[in-house]
């Protein structure tokens, strides 16, 4: 099912963005990387290069976006969790995923990956960029899964 190779394709990028944090890896050489993996070919691959390259390329914009919907630093917050904050923006913004579908799916994989209560700040730092965004208010799919 497409819903399910979007979630491995959004855990995947998860683990991608964290990664390039660590290395300092560009997204050319996360991608050949990933690549290799037994389970790349279960994602949605082409949603996971998207999201990949848009991520890494707007990564100063989407940093402003975070810092204007959280009270700590972009710096401070834990790169697990700031990976995922990156995944649900670009997502939103270049792919179209309602923000519903998006900030669940965000929570999910805060849950899964990073420390004990960091969904609750990735669920409370989306939750504040979509109310203070116009776009993501009046998104007619938001409530739509893909």
């Amino acid at each position: 099912m497409r819903w399910e190779r979007r979630r491995r394709a959004r855990r995947l990028l998860v683990q991608a963005l964290y990664q390039q944090q660590l290395t300092g890896s560009d997204a050319d050489e996360i991608l050949s990387q990933f690549r290799l993996r037994e389970d790349y070919g279960r994602a949605d691959t082409e949603f996971f290069t998207d999201l990949l390259r848009a991520a890494t390329a707007r990564r100063d914009e989407l940093d402003r976006q975070i810092s204007a919907a959280s009270d700590i630093p972009v710096e401070r917050i834990d790169p697990v969790e700031r990976a995922v904050l990156w995944t649900a923006l670009a997502e939103m913004q270049g792919r179209g995923t309602g923000r519903a579908v998006a900030i669940n799916e965000a929570i999910e994989l805060a849950r899964q990956f990073g420390a004990d209560h960091g969904y609750r700040f990735v669920n409370a730092v989306l939750d504040r960029w979509s109310r203070a965004t116009p776009e993501a208010r009046s998104d007619p799919d938001a409530d739509h899964a893909d």
